[in-house]
């Protein structure tokens, strides 16, 4: 897995959820660096915090989406990690395979990177889409 941020705290609580004997978290700063590492590791899935100084994850996921349309990059597993739910617009406006609203613990990060691998996606916030996906 990669983890964009540059959030200390955050890069912990993610790592301590999800890091297993299988599972390794690679974690860049920059949300510009994460074309680089994905043509790199290939990881199975991408955690990107929506607050990054440099590039945030609505960008660096947007950018991913036109790699992968353009044929350069193996379309990767996106997880966003949103300030507020009022964000999920954003989230589902840039293409990303799922969502939840930061502060994360370890069983809610748990299941939404289940959902992903499972091909359901996961889905946290305010939005129209949002309330459809929870009713169907």
């Amino acid at each position: 897995m990669l983890l964009a941020t540059d959030a200390d705290w955050l890069r912990d609580d993610v790592a301590a959820a999800l890091a297993t004997g299988d599972t390794e978290v690679f974690r860049v700063r920059k949300g510009r660096d994460v074309l680089d590492v994905v043509d790199d590791l290939e990881p199975d899935l991408i955690i990107a915090d929506m607050q990054i100084g440099s590039m945030g994850g609505i960008a660096t996921t947007l950018a991913l989406r036109n790699a992968e349309e353009d044929g350069r990059i193996e379309p990767p597993l996106v997880l966003l990690l949103l300030d507020r739910g009022a964000d999920a617009f954003m989230a589902e406006e840039s293409g990303a395979d799922g969502w939840m609203v930061k502060p994360v613990d370890a069983f809610r990060l748990r299941r939404a990177t289940d959902s992903l691998f499972a091909g359901d996606g996961h889905f946290e916030g305010n939005t129209k889409a949002v309330a459809a996906r929870e009713a169907s």
